[in-house]
């Protein structure tokens, strides 16, 4: 899962927006610098991340990449899944997809110190409304994935893996109801929510 389905978790579980997105920022273990509700924000972004990696759908997504691409499937998956629910929007929440974006853009941009603390970025809430919204086009997925490429050791490896990362859309549009559901399921199991 990528930003727009860790923030709709989040909003999901009543739990911090801001923190759902720290989980892709935050290094190591020690949270005790955050706020308690941003730190366990994180902790359930890497909970969400890990049971997604296992989760057999998933693994079966990833064997049809090609050998050699696997290492980076998971990325291609998760942004994937991102256009999937971005596109699918009105089957999973009835507030409209751009006033979500809109409203999750402020809770990042209002978190900029908790960003920049961890070695992000500031970003405003327009900049990442924009970027949120534009998961529901093709483009915007490929310029998510060229702008992830970009920060590897090895960007045509990830690259190549989604060179052909549409095909997979039917899949993952057949896959995201379960794979949300048991997602909030284990949002919902975890301690402190």
């Amino acid at each position: 899962m990528n930003f727009l389905a860790h923030l709709w978790l989040a909003e999901r579980s009543g739990t911090s927006l801001a923190g759902s997105i720290l989980g892709d920022v935050v290094h190591g273990a020690d949270l005790s610098a955050y706020p308690d509700d941003i730190a366990l924000g994180i902790r359930l972004h890497r909970r969400v991340d890990a049971q997604t990696d296992r989760h057999p759908a998933v693994r079966v997504l990833r064997e049809g990449f090609a050998p050699g691409t696997r290492r980076y499937a998971g990325i291609v998956l998760d942004l994937g899944f991102d256009h999937a629910l971005a596109v699918d929007w009105r089957r999973y929440s009835d507030e409209p997809l751009s006033v979500f974006c809109d409203r999750a853009g402020v809770a990042i941009a209002d978190a900029a110190p908790w960003f920049e603390l961890a070695g992000g970025r500031r970003t405003s809430a327009a900049a990442f409304g924009s970027l949120l919204r534009s998961y529901a086009e093709p483009s915007g997925i490929a310029q998510a994935l060229t702008r992830t490429a970009a920060r590897l050791r090895r960007p045509q490896a990830l690259l190549d893996a989604a060179h052909a990362w549409a095909d997979h859309l039917p899949q993952l549009h057949a896959q995201l109801p379960g794979l949300l559901q048991v997602l909030q399921q284990t949002m919902a199991e975890a301690p402190g929510v």
